[in-house]
């Protein structure tokens, strides 16, 4: 038993004993990184964000990626194995949902790159989840400073010695469960999934590794829609909308099962919004 309590998670106790020695097999998540290629179908997805951006008036405009947060976000809540990372050797479930994806300040080679950290309820509609993102969205693009700006820029300024004790001051926290949560809780990397959209800068089939810093045992890379041309199951020639995301997970969490079961939840939720999201 650890000796402190985390901030951010619970202790799983119940650990079936060969998971429970994976942590010291695969002391470190890129050593436990599994990836996983999905394509999803998402033409019904498109038309139907075009006919609610058609009924909202003067309300943010919902994009595909909204979708995929939202319907990430109830994943999670459903599918609670998933929310989970290792800290100090132990399992741990992660005490709510948090995505955290990055956006640029303007699409330019000059422009820095914003992290952005959400938390998202469990009974959150699809309008709010929109509203809030596009808010948060605007706000780090105007050009407001958060905290992790801030102590970014101080930790910047320090000499290389320094730092690096500061680092391995960091993890000696982290090990012992004593890292405050005023740094953890605003911190992107410690997040149940950190989501890049290379779809939006037009880049395809990347695949991203995850973070020793930080709690994250979850990395999705969106790729760009394209079509594709496939046979149906009547062997007719067909052209379908599709939207590549690569996934790299931590395997210490949970089995290759659960994460792949998880992971086709959200596809079904993507490819019907009808059905699941109550507008």
């Amino acid at each position: 038993m650890p000796l402190f309590r985390r901030p951010d998670g619970e202790l799983i106790k119940d650990v079936d004993p060969v998971r429970k020695m994976m942590p010291f097999v695969m002391r470190g998540r890129n050593e436990s990184l599994i990836f996983q290629q999905t394509e999803w179908e998402v033409s019904r997805a498109r038309e139907w964000l075009r006919k609610y951006n058609r009924t909202r008036g003067a309300a943010p405009r919902a994009t595909l990626f909204h979708l995929l947060l939202h319907a990430l976000a109830r994943q999670f809540h459903e599918r609670p194995g998933l929310n989970r990372f290792v800290a100090g050797g132990r399992l741990y479930q992660r005490k709510g949902v948090w995505i955290s994806f990055a956006a640029k300040a303007e699409m330019t080679d000059e422009a820095p790159l914003l992290t952005i950290k959400m938390s998202f309820p469990r009974d959150e509609s699809f309008p709010d989840c929109v509203a809030r993102t596009v808010e948060a969205i605007n706000e780090r693009r105007s050009g407001s400073e958060n905290r992790v700006d801030r102590e970014v820029r101080f930790l910047a300024k320090l000499p290389v010695p320094l730092l690096r004790a500061v680092f391995a001051g960091g993890r000696w926290l982290e090990r012992m469960n004593l890292l405050p949560n005023s740094i953890i809780e605003p911190d992107p990397m410690y997040t149940s999934l950190f989501l890049g959209n290379l779809g939006s800068i037009h880049i395809s089939r990347a695949q991203h590794h995850l973070y020793e810093y930080g709690t994250a045992s979850f990395f999705g890379v969106i790729g760009e829609v394209r079509n594709a041309v496939e046979a149906d199951r009547k062997e007719n020639v067909v052209v379908r909308q599709v939207l590549p995301i690569a996934w790299s997970f931590d395997e210490r969490i949970n089995d290759g099962f659960y994460c792949v079961e998880s992971i086709a939840l959200t596809e079904r939720m993507i490819q019907d919004p009808e059905t699941y999201f109550a507008l």
